[in-house]
């Protein structure tokens, strides 16, 4: 099945109902938006709509969290981006709402309040039950196109993401359309060798994805750095010491080491592991050896002839995909292996970056450009590549089968 796209539809003077994440860090103090990366990433789509009535469908955090606000301030940023007037309503639905939208024209852009301030949008729901919902019942009444360019939340079954396009003829977003068409390209028809750069501190969503792409030889081989590292170094047996075995049995991944060892075992060769890391001893950098690891100090980083050989396998890939930090890049002295990491996998002719913190640090060292794709949705990102089927990627390919 397909999703459908802008350029499936009629949109001048529809009125269409735009669901973007612009989810951003808050300063809990001013309430001031920190990071306005997410609506930068959504300007091309909204202004691919100009010709159409656009009613914005956002959320802010959660329910219980200090960042749970109302969308003003968000209405005012995307104006400012945007360069052009955004109107902002604090109703979802109501009256208020339905009256603001019914007298919107051509080339108008509204954005609705937090949908999340509804208690049904937290909840999570199938396709079926979503459509029955009164939010997805009276915002689909309110307009003519569904248009999903969240890739962000693409991996919630809220009613927002999955219960409109079963309510209205509905379509990805340019945003969406790029996520979904250049993951897509990592299974089929990326350049080989493909090399997967997994690192970081969620080793369940790892491991999940390095048993998909090995088992169904998507990659050719992957590499493991970060915390990931450590849990397969300690399936290989070696002490990696006990500040970081500490670290593994907090994050509750002490039961990711046996499905490490069995990757070890059923994929002899193709994971590749750092035989030297870098430890904080006292206030500087040391490295060891795996086999020789100190047991009082915690793994940091890389090790520098290790990372000297990862990147040789990095440079003689066709594809990287890499999501998360070799390292505590925090700390400069333990930022060498993320950096050069990234510096490596940038120069691959299709390189893929799995968003979250790995997009940050490319950010800051002006790498963006030089990479094929860099999410916009860390965790819909990694759900896509363990090969599970996002709920809003499948509830668009079952709204183009119902609506055309």
């Amino acid at each position: 099945m397909t999703i459908g796209t802008l350029t499936d539809l009629d949109l001048t003077g529809k009125t269409v109902l735009l669901r973007v994440d612009f989810n951003s860090p808050i300063d809990p103090a001013s309430g001031e938006i920190l990071d306005d990366k997410r609506f930068r990433e959504h300007l091309p789509t909204v202004r691919a709509l100009e010709d159409a009535k656009v009613v914005v469908l956002a959320h802010q955090s959660r329910p219980g969290k200090k960042d749970f606000t109302p969308l003003r301030g968000h209405a005012e940023r995307l104006e400012h981006l945007l360069g052009r007037p955004v109107s902002y309503i604090d109703d979802i639905f109501g009256r208020a709402a339905r009256n603001a939208v019914s007298s919107m024209r051509p080339g108008e852009v509204l954005m609705l309040e937090n949908v999340r301030f509804n208690a049904e949008e937290n909840l999570t729901l199938n396709p079926e039950a979503a459509k029955s919902t009164h939010i997805c019942r009276m915002l689909s009444s309110m307009g003519d196109i569904f248009v999903n360019d969240a890739f962000g939340t693409a991996h919630r079954s809220q009613p927002t993401v999955v219960g409109l396009p079963m309510l209205m003829r509905s379509a990805a977003g340019l945003l969406m359309e790029r996520e979904v068409s250049t993951l897509s390209r990592v299974f089929t028809g990326a350049p080989r060798p493909v090399t997967f750069v997994l690192g970081g501190t969620k080793v369940d969503d790892s491991v999940a994805v390095a048993e998909n792409v090995l088992e169904k030889g998507i990659a050719d081989r992957v590499i493991v750095i970060g915390v990931v590292a450590n849990v397969f170094l300690m399936a290989e047996g070696h002490d990696i010491g006990r500040p970081s075995t500490d670290l593994i049995g907090q994050l509750k991944y002490t039961g990711e080491i046996e499905r490490a060892k069995s990757l070890l075992s059923r994929f002899e060769g193709r994971v590749v592991l750092p035989d030297q890391v870098a430890v904080r001893e006292g206030d500087g950098r040391m490295e060891y050896a795996v086999d020789s690891i100190p047991a009082e100090f915690p793994v940091m980083d890389i090790g520098s002839e290790a990372l000297r050989r990862v990147n040789e396998a990095i440079r003689s890939s066709g594809t990287v995909v890499l999501n998360g930090p070799a390292g505590v890049f925090e700390d400069p002295a333990f930022a060498m292996g993320t950096h050069e990491i990234l510096r490596a996998s940038s120069k691959v002719p299709f390189s893929v970056v799995g968003g979250g913190h790995t997009a940050a640090v490319i950010e800051k060292m002006g790498l963006e450009s030089a990479f094929t794709h860099i999410s916009t949705g860390g965790g819909a990102c990694i759900e896509f590549l363990t090969g599970k089927k996002l709920p809003a990627v499948a509830a668009l390919e079952r709204s183009k089968e119902i609506y055309g």
